[in-house]
């Protein structure tokens, strides 16, 4: 690697590239704060310093970077996938770090969306003479923390919305026979997004038909997400085995079932949320207002094909994960999705595929919604 004293746009990018590799490894416990990854380079292009957030409450990348760098800190530059924070949290400002490290340049992939930070990071950087560029790796950063910027931009978190589905788009039987439709590759590949989530979502009738847990069962798991059940007309009981494991659900239920001493009756780690059910619906976008408040980031739905379409009805699914295996249920299969009746083709969502990846057999599809515009390169909108 050349000389940094005039560093050029592949040299940025390729170091960018390796904060943004570190941030990655964040993935299983870094939730509710966003991924974020480090890398110092001194003068002579040499990486004296690397660092990513592990978990909250502790040190941010920047510090581990500063850390393993030391007195080469001074007068390098500093590769960060996120504006360094500017305000006491859990932790002291890494702005304040960098210029104490005397660090002279700072590239940063993207400015936080946070609003307790909101640039204030940069500003407070160059305040201290330090060169600052931002923007490198922009669309990739954004990629790398969907979920927290959709909670700081939207104030709700990232809805992924999970399928799996046969050849000619049965997700069933007639019968209700669906275990199992992927093979086993696949089935692991959800357990890696189950605990990369802040949030599992599934719905009363998944879990009874399916005897589901929804827990995830992958072996870098930190900690089990957050598992929300809607269970409109309160048809699970606290014996139901969903709620053998001690890991937090949230229980959401038509407001009109609820009763005065029924949290007595439940586990301690139920929690029950009531709504004011319309047309025989819960307020999905109120729930996940809620789930904003409860700092989520990432929503996994696992749920049939009435909830499914509930939640493309409300304009709520932000990506679609769907595995596809090489089988055939023909036309008395259950089909993916309860849509309305479209006349016109026009009427049709229509999506943009991301991804197409080979699971063993299966296949695995990632794709969004058109009207998001910008979302499959990594931005957003409301």
């Amino acid at each position: 690697m050349a000389q940094l004293n005039k560093p050029t746009k592949q040299q940025d990018e390729h170091f960018m590239q390796q904060a943004i590799e570190l941030a990655a490894r964040g993935a299983f416990g870094t939730t509710p704060n966003p991924q974020v990854g480090c890398v110092i380079v001194a003068a002579s292009g040499e990486i004296v310093g690397q660092g990513w957030h592990e978990r909250p409450g502790e040190p941010h990348a920047e510090v581990y970077a500063l850390r393993e760098a030391g007195a080469a800190a001074a007068g390098a530059t500093a590769y960060v996938t996120l504006e360094p924070c500017s305000h006491h949290g859990r932790t002291p400002p890494c702005a304040d770090a960098l210029v104490k490290a005397k660090v002279a340049r700072v590239v940063v992939a993207m400015q936080d969306p946070n609003p307790l930070v909101a640039g204030e990071g940069i500003a407070r950087l160059r305040e201290a003479g330090m060169q600052v560029d931002v923007g490198v790796m922009e669309i990739q950063a954004r990629a790398l923390n969907r979920g927290f910027i959709s909670r700081m931009e939207r104030q709700r978190p990232w809805l992924r919305l999970k399928m799996a589905m046969t050849l000619d788009g049965r997700t069933a039987l007639a019968n209700g026979q669906s275990q199992w439709i992927t093979g086993s590759e696949a089935r692991q590949d959800v357990h890696r997004y189950r605990a990369q989530s802040g949030a599992i979502l599934t719905s009363a009738r998944t879990v009874i038909m399916d005897q589901a847990q929804m827990t995830a069962r992958h072996p870098n798991t930190e900690k089990q997400p957050l598992r929300v059940v809607l269970d409109r007309n309160a048809q699970l009981q606290p014996s139901a085995n969903f709620f053998a494991l001690e890991s937090p659900v949230l229980r959401v239920i038509d407001a009109a079932y609820q009763v005065p001493d029924e949290a007595q009756q439940w586990p301690a780690h139920v929690t029950t949320l009531a709504l004011p059910v319309s047309n025989e619906r819960l307020p999905l976008r109120s729930l996940f207002d809620k789930l904003g408040e409860l700092e989520i980031n990432e929503v996994w739905t696992e749920c049939g094909a009435e909830l499914a379409g509930a939640l493309v009805a409300a304009d709520l699914v932000d990506e679609y994960v769907i595995y596809m295996a090489p089988k055939l249920f023909g036309a008395s299969g259950r089909g993916l999705l309860q849509l309305p009746i479209f006349e016109r083709i026009a009427q049709a969502p229509e999506l943009v595929f991301e991804s197409v990846t080979m699971l063993d057999t299966d296949l695995r599809i990632i794709a969004r919604p058109q009207h998001s515009g910008g979302a499959s390169r990594g931005e957003l909108t409301s």
